[in-house]
């Protein structure tokens, strides 16, 4: 009788065993692993891709193509310059002639990593206005955002090609608003950068 007992107890034992195995192995199977899940490497890859558009944003702020981008207005399209048509700002990558097309283009490359630029901006009334400069798309969850703050001054000229020099106090319909005409400063504006991989 003790025997048919322990002989129960092992079996018993046995089959425990085998649940939870096939539970673990059926837990494992079903959960998917998509390039963009959450994951270690991932989250290296998203500080790569952060630390990529903060060095963007300072080297281009510090050599004045920043600048120079958000100057590249064409008044009487209301765009910016070679955007593509009834859009004020660029899809996909910049056009040539552009500041900031070949600083982008050697930090985002082609076709891996989308992006998208908005300029944010105050209005003479005191609120926050945005004018997107470039639109790839919606991000992803996995996106990450990189700003930095470029002061924009009454005596600054547009740099596009048809209105270059023209200063700002005297471009009608350029896309940010002159927040107080009797300073020096026309608008202090947010450039933001948000980054996905597509």
């Amino acid at each position: 009788m003790r025997v048919d007992r322990g002989q129960i107890h092992t079996l018993e034992a046995f089959l425990a065993a085998l649940l939870i195995v096939g539970a673990l192995l059926f837990a494992t199977q079903a959960t998917a692993v998509t390039p963009l899940s959450a994951s270690t490497a991932n989250q290296h890859i998203e500080n790569q891709h952060e630390s990529v558009a903060e060095d963007l944003l300072r080297l281009t702020a510090n050599d004045g193509s920043l600048q120079e981008a958000m100057l590249y207005w064409n008044v009487s399209d209301g765009q910016f310059d070679g955007a593509p048509e009834n859009m004020s700002a660029y899809t996909g990558t910049p056009p040539d002639g552009n500041p900031l097309n070949d600083s982008l283009r050697a930090a985002f490359g082609t076709g891996e990593l989308a992006y998208n630029i908005e300029l944010r901006h105050h209005t003479a009334d005191g609120d926050d206005a945005v004018q997107p400069m470039f639109e790839m798309g919606s991000p992803s969850d996995h996106a990450v955002t990189a700003t930095r703050t470029v002061n924009l001054y009454e005596t600054d000229t547009l740099t596009s090609t048809e209105y270059e020099d023209e200063q700002l106090t005297k471009a009608d319909d350029f896309w940010a608003e002159n927040v107080d005409e009797d300073a020096a400063l026309y608008n202090s504006v947010e450039v933001r950068i948000t980054v996905w991989r597509m």
